[in-house]
Order: structure tokens, then C-alpha cells, then sequence
């Protein structure tokens, strides 16, 4: 199968995270990917996107630029900002002990984005911003099966 890359790109505002779900969905329905691998990749761009515009830029100005591609066996989605620098990498694992009416309302997109891809890396960006790398198998099984 030819490897499939998209790009797009994006200003930072709510109602455009929408196309960035729709480039995700295209690209791993035309690579032929189990639909709980389309699922889970087009949920991980949407949490991330959405994190971006509200928490890195915080309603001022900016871009996204996201790229959608297969490599090998896998899924391979980069979002790149000017944002603030901010690793979710390093952001710490919500307490999942305290009920859910009781925990603060977000703070669950990171880890809703570490269940499922299988890895999730962040460097800076050359002149400033932020560059998110994150894959998934095209392996059919959810995450915990794996």
C-alpha cells in the first residue's frame, strides 16, 4: 500500500478543528485502517488540536499546521504551532481516583490522547512553538489488548 500523506493547515480557532478531524479521518480511511484505529487517531487530533487553540494560544492569533501520513505499519500524525512551549509529555496523569463529579471539568485530554496512541512525543519548535508527534499501530486491537 503507497505510503498516504496529507497536510493542512489551520488557524487556531475552535470551529476549524473540525477539518483537522476530517484530514485524520480521509487519511486513515484511505490507507484502509481498522475503524478502532480511525477512531482512536481521529479522537488523539482532536484532543490535541483543541488543547492547542485553548490552552497554547488562549484566544490569541496563530496557526496549526498538522501532516497525516503512513509509515510502515503505522499511523503518524504531527501537529506543529507558534504557541507557547508546553510538553504534554511531561504533564502528569489526572487522579483518576477522585470521581468524575468531583474532579475539576477538563485536564482529561492528555490522557485520553496516551490511551490511544501508542506514542506521543514533543519537541520545540526552531524559532518558537511547539512540534507533537503521535502514532498508533494499524493493529485492529484497542490499546489495553495490546
Amino acid at each position: 500500500m503507497p505510503a498516504a500523506r496529507h497536510r493542512l493547515r489551520i488557524p487556531a480557532a475552535l470551529d476549524r478543528v473540525a477539518d483537522v478531524r476530517a484530514l485524520a479521518r480521509s487519511v486513515t480511511d484511505e490507507i484502509g485502517a481498522p475503524q478502532v484505529c480511525v477512531d482512536d487517531v481521529v479522537q488523539a487530533v482532536d484532543e490535541a488540536a483543541t488543547n492547542i487553540v485553548l490552552h497554547g494560544y488562549r484566544g490569541r492569533a496563530g496557526w496549526l499546521d498538522v501532516a497525516v501520513e503512513r509509515e510502515g505499519d503505522r499511523v503518524v500524525i504531527t501537529i506543529e504551532d507558534d504557541a507557547p512551549p508546553f510538553d504534554p509529555t511531561a504533564h502528569p496523569e489526572p487522579d483518576l481516583t477522585i470521581p468524575a463529579d468531583r474532579r475539576r471539568p477538563g485536564g482529561m485530554g492528555i490522557h485520553l490522547i496516551r490511551l490511544a496512541m501508542d506514542a506521543v512525543a514533543h519537541r520545540p519548535r526552531p524559532g518558537g512553538g511547539n512540534i507533537l508527534t503521535m502514532s498508533r499501530t494499524l493493529d485492529p486491537r484497542p490499546m489495553e489488548e495490546r
